[in-house]
Formats: structure tokens, C-alpha cells, sequence
């Protein structure tokens, strides 16, 4: 077991150091120069290198990058170039916000994509079955941008009944939630839904049966802690696609996360901004799958000796 974590442990540390680099260099390669972004238009070109100078982007790409671990090491992600603070800090005070819009995202998520994928599963053929498969590839086929404005025109504008943009109370919340879950509900209800099927084709599952075990035991006892680990992976997976997807969604509803401060941060070139919000969202990825994969060997000691 000591073993299993160990190696799963220095798998994510260099998945974070890939990441890192990956970050850095396409900051740095894309088309824009941070200073001529800052300074006014018509700038001279000796205020442009000064700039650049100050900011430390006169120097080589290694050595920058090697400067930028040894500051991350300490906990400093650098100073952002538009807010004139430490980028950790501006980007903490908008984490909240995205982090509040995910867990409530999550929480639809598995309460309706679970639920749907058993109750479609164990009515199979039937016409809830076919109504539940439809609103699944609804929700995977609508686009997030799509289904936000029209749940902002049908719920804000012509019912009055909850808040289009902003936050203001939970009722905020409840709109950009519902636009972000809609593409991850569906794939966990058509991926617990197949699950469901194949475990409930099984013989001990039959022999449950004939032993007289009601058929809800059988179902949430036995059948769904068997089909369990792949759609736990798959919602360990959304969980990071969560946090990649609330850019567009905050955008939609004016939330204040962080979605609109990675938007600001690439325009203006803010490289430390963008950096400290990437490599955090890929900390808060590989840190979900290593404990999605550590519930493995909970659910299924054998895994610990792959």
C-alpha cells in the first residue's frame, strides 16, 4: 500500500512539473509583449526594454524559469503586472467565488447524473428509460454559453424569479450552477447508467435476487458499489473540467471568480497571474485524481497491487 502511494505521489509531483513548464513556455512564446501592453501607445523603445527589465523578461527563458521555481518553492508566484500585488493574493481573493460556483456544480452533478443513471438503468426500455437518455445528450449536446442565456431570459427576464449576473445572494448561485453541471450531469448519468446495466446482468446479482434481498438492496448495496469506480473516476475528472468550464460560465453571468480575472490576465499579458491560476487548477486536477485513485484500493483492495 506504502508502495502504491509512493509511486502515485511522484507520478503527480512530475505531472505538475510538466505542467509548469508547458504554462511557462507558451506564456512566453505567444504573440504580445507584457510592457507594450502596460505602457501607454506610442511608447519609446528604451521605456519598452526598461520595462521589461523590471518585470525580468530581459532574461533567458531557462534562467527566468529556473528564477520562477525558486520562487514558487517559497511561495511566491511574483508580482501580477496589471494589479501591482503578489499574483498568489489576487488570485485567492477571486478563488472563493469559483470554488463556491464548483462544489455547487459538483453537488448537481452527482445528485441528478447518479440518481438518473440508476433510475434509467433499473427502468431499462421503458419510456423513462428513453426520456432520461434524451435529456442526457441534451445536457452534453447544449452549449454552456447557449443554455446560460437562455436560463438567464427564461428564469431572469420573463419569470423574475432568480438573479442573471452577479452575486448577490444564494439565489446567485443558482443559475450559473445549473449552466455549468448541465454537460457533467449528463455524461455521469449515461456513464452510471451503463454501468448499472452491465452489474445488474450479473449472476450474484440474480442470486440476490432468489435469496429474497429487496430490490433496493440490490441495487444501491450491491449493484451500484460494484459499478462505482468508473464513474467515480469520470466525476473525479469533472471536477478539474469543473474549474477549466466556470471561465465561460462566470463570463455569461458576471460571476466574480476567477473566470473573469484569467480573461483580463491574457489580454493584458499578466504571465504571473495567468501562471499562478493555471498551475493552481492543475494542483486542485492531480490532487482529485490522487485521492480518486487512492479511494480505488478502498473500493477494490486488488488495485493496490497492480
Amino acid at each position: 500500500m506504502r508502495t502504491y502511494i509512493l509511486r502515485r505521489v511522484a507520478q503527480s509531483a512530475l505531472t505538475l512539473l510538466g505542467v509548469s513548464v508547458l504554462v511557462f513556455v507558451i506564456l512566453r512564446v505567444l504573440p504580445g509583449d507584457p510592457a507594450r501592453m502596460l505602457l501607454p501607445d506610442g511608447a519609446p523603445e528604451s521605456a519598452v526594454a526598461e520595462l521589461n527589465r523590471q518585470l525580468g523578461l530581459h532574461e533567458p527563458l531557462i534562467v527566468q524559469y529556473g528564477l520562477f521555481l525558486r520562487s514558487v518553492a517559497h511561495g511566491d508566484f511574483g508580482q501580477s503586472f496589471q494589479y501591482r500585488a503578489p499574483a498568489l493574493r489576487v488570485v485567492l481573493e477571486r478563488l472563493p467565488a469559483t470554488v463556491q460556483l464548483t462544489l455547487a456544480a459538483m453537488l448537481v452533478t452527482i445528485a441528478v447524473g447518479v440518481s438518473l443513471g440508476i433510475f434509467t438503468a433499473v427502468r431499462r426500455g421503458t419510456r423513462y428509460d428513453v426520456a432520461g437518455t434524451i435529456v442526457a445528450v441534451l445536457g452534453q449536446s447544449l452549449p454552456n454559453f447557449w443554455l446560460g442565456i437562455m436560463l438567464i431570459l427564461l428564469f431572469g427576464v420573463a419569470l423574475r424569479w432568480l438573479p442573471t449576473s452577479g452575486f448577490a445572494s444564494w439565489t446567485s448561485l443558482v443559475l450559473p450552477a445549473i449552466t455549468l453541471a448541465a454537460f457533467p450531469t449528463a455524461l455521469v448519468a449515461r456513464l452510471t447508467r451503463s454501468s448499472m446495466l452491465e452489474i445488474l446482468n450479473r449472476d450474484y446479482i440474480r442470486t440476490g435476487r432468489a435469496k429474497g434481498l429487496t430490490e433496493q438492496s440490490v441495487v444501491l448495496r450491491h449493484a451500484l458499489r460494484n459499478a462505482a469506480i468508473p464513474v467515480l473516476t469520470v466525476i473525479g475528472l469533472q471536477i478539474g473540467a469543473l474549474l477549466g468550464g466556470a471561465v465561460i460560465t462566470e463570463s455569461v453571468f458576471a460571476w466574480p471568480g476567477m473566470g473573469k480575472l484569467i480573461v483580463d490576465a491574457i489580454f493584458f499579458r499578466d504571465f504571473p497571474v495567468v501562471q499562478t491560476v493555471l498551475i493552481l487548477s492543475a494542483t486542485v486536477f492531480v490532487a482529485i485524481n490522487l485521492l480518486v485513485d487512492l479511494l480505488y484500493t478502498v473500493i477494490d483492495p486488488r488495485i493496490r497491487y497492480l
